[in-house]
């Protein structure tokens, strides 16, 4: 069974769906991660949200960016998968179905990314190339990329 993608504003987001995305995102980012960092930062509201659902379970998701909110060019962030559904390599499927939504939400081909330095060739694999030097993000490596 496929995932079941789908990519809406905060506002259309159920209730369920909400609590879904902060319970994935808090279990790797904050958990899984040993990092304490606040997570819900008030942009959640402006983005696109990507849900990928397995067996109506949330297997993976990221968020979207306009050019001009994030950086200066459209963003893609909280990009993640379960720990669980990892293996699969579903990483790859959320990220061609995010350069998808970039392009056809904000009509946009140029995507800049801060990227957990241990992705950089995850990321490459997408057309991402390094732009900055490596840079601590709320105390884990990160390197900004850019696509397009």
């Amino acid at each position: 069974m496929p995932l079941e993608f789908k990519i809406r504003p905060f506002t259309e987001l159920s209730g369920q769906e909400v609590y879904d995305i902060l319970k994935l995102r808090s279990e790797v980012f904050i958990v899984e991660q040993n990092c304490i960092y606040q997570d819900i930062d008030s942009k959640d509201q402006k983005a696109l949200h990507v849900l990928a659902y397995y067996e109506n379970e949330l297997a993976a998701y990221c968020r979207l960016f306009d050019a001009g909110y994030y950086f200066e060019e459209a963003s893609i962030g909280r990009v993640i998968v379960a720990a669980k559904f990892r293996e699969n390599k579903w990483g790859h499927d959320l990220m061609r179905e995010a350069i998808k939504g970039i392009l056809e939400h904000f009509g946009k081909s140029q995507i800049t990314i801060s990227a957990q330095l241990y992705l950089k060739k995850f990321y490459e694999s997408h057309g991402f190339v390094a732009t900055s030097e490596t840079y601590l993000e709320d105390d884990i490596p990160h390197i900004r990329m850019k696509r397009g």
